[in-house]
């Protein structure tokens, strides 16, 4: 059984877990977000999807999506108002944050806890239970695509 196999037997044990039924497109709809490893948009993924299911609502996709977000075996983050998504780094066992190319998607862990780092002074008294910091830019390969390109 190969890598991207396992990992989507093990995401779609979370939906069972989670009373969600295991069908194809289900499966299909993670195993191409294990396969891209990167952000993609819902309007990617449904154009994989309608080749083998045509009349796959584009609704569907999306509510499917927003569900993998709830249950925490997607990320989520918004780029000029759409929304893209990519399989949660739920195999990490520290906190991280990402870089993420804006033209290819790709997300880059970036090994520190800001938080614990700082000492915010408006944030006293309060209580975190959880925060999200994000970098968005190019990543080398399509900083160096776009230099060749000029």
């Amino acid at each position: 059984m190969s890598d991207v196999d396992k990992k989507v037997d093990s995401l779609m044990t979370i939906l069972k877990e989670n009373g969600y039924k295991y069908t194809d497109k289900r499966r299909l709809m993670i195993q191409v977000l294990v396969e891209e490893d990167r952000y993609i948009n819902a309007k990617y993924i449904s154009e994989i999807l309608w080749k083998d299911y045509p009349g796959l609502s584009f609704d569907t996709i999306y509510r499917n999506l927003s569900t993998y977000v709830d249950l925490g075996i997607l990320e989520m983050t918004e780029i000029n108002g759409e929304r893209f998504f990519k399989v949660s780094c739920i195999d990490t066992d520290h906190h991280h944050h990402h870089h993420i190319c804006l033209k290819c998607g790709k997300a880059k862990i970036i090994h520190i806890d800001l938080c614990s780092k700082l000492d915010i002074e408006e944030l006293k008294g309060y209580k975190v239970d959880s925060h999200k910091f994000e970098i968005y830019g190019l990543c080398p390969n399509c900083l160096k695509e776009e230099k060749e390109n000029v």
